[in-house]
């Protein structure tokens, strides 16, 4: 895995454990690939073609293995200097009997039946947890989620959005890497994917920039190079970078509309935030919602 949008797809559980090996980070699928003779660029389009199929295989079990991407695996990044966090191997908690998984055709609602707590990314070895962002008995209150945000209206006004849109659940989870990037994962269970959708679109991710500003950030674009090809295609997404001029540290962050639930992902580092392993860490959360 690295540093660095959705038709239905009709899944059925599968009863093994599948791991699976994301396509680099770094680069985006092509959308067309133009026709010539070479057989050189034949054999790299039938490579990222099988890539792309892999990739989108993921979304159809209720209980399978995701590594990080053995680096071995992946042509152009063979060593460890590629900046990517050496995640450990996940595994999607299993569905309760008769569950359907978040995007398969029965689940109109788009819901998430396994336990919300158990879908957060893990923090990579070697980093040190945010034992703050642990809630209660896994469960963080609302308010503790709206602290991300800097103006006090705006906490207000998306505080009584979540109310009246009857947010259910937020979870968290954060840590620090050795290189001082801090994480922050969010994810925030609403009763449908409708709910989630709108709250997406008109109140936090539009692809014209974050609509609210949080801690320590100033003006945020579009992260135009994110890597389509590295994230579950049944999930959009918003990724935003902090542009010049940003002050000590600089942020990066992340919005997922995963059915049911609203994942937010923030990092932040003295300097320069890393692009690889920011969307390393939006990929695999992605899948683990997927």
């Amino acid at each position: 895995m690295t540093e660095q949008t959705e038709p239905t797809v009709r899944t059925e559980p599968q009863t093994e454990p599948q791991t699976v090996s994301l396509p680099p980070l770094q680069d985006r699928a092509p959308d067309t690939v133009p026709v010539k003779k070479d057989r050189r660029v034949l054999r790299a389009v039938l490579r990222w073609t099988a890539a792309v199929v892999v990739f989108a295989a993921v979304g159809a079990g209720t209980a399978y293995g995701i590594t990080g991407m053995d680096r071995t695996d992946v042509p152009g990044l063979s060593t460890r200097s590629d900046g990517r966090w050496d995640y450990p191997t996940l595994v999607k908690p299993p569905l309760p009997s008769g569950s359907p998984a978040p995007f398969d055709e029965r689940n109109l609602a788009g819901a998430h039946y396994a336990d919300l707590r158990e879908l957060l990314l893990p923090a990579p070895r070697g980093a040190v947890e945010d034992k703050k962002l642990r809630g209660r008995d896994g469960w963080l209150r609302a308010k503790d989620f709206l602290a991300e945000y800097t103006e006090k209206d705006a906490r207000g006004e998306l505080g009584q959005a979540f109310v009246d849109n009857g947010l259910r659940h937020v979870t968290a989870r954060g840590w620090s890497t050795p290189d001082g990037t801090r994480t922050r994962i969010y994810l925030l269970q609403f009763g449908t994917a409708a709910v989630v959708d709108e709250l997406f679109q008109q109140k936090l991710a539009p692809v014209s920039g974050p609509r609210e500003h949080l801690r320590g950030a100033g003006t945020s674009l579009f992260d135009d190079d994110f890597p389509t090809a590295a994230h579950d295609y049944n999930i959009p997404y918003s990724v935003y970078v902090e542009s010049k001029p940003y002050g000590a540290e600089q942020v990066r962050q992340g919005y997922l509309s995963a059915g049911d639930v609203l994942a937010v992902i923030v990092q932040s580092r003295k300097g320069t935030a890393k692009a690889v392993p920011f969307r390393q860490t939006v990929a695999l959360q992605s899948e683990l919602l997927g």
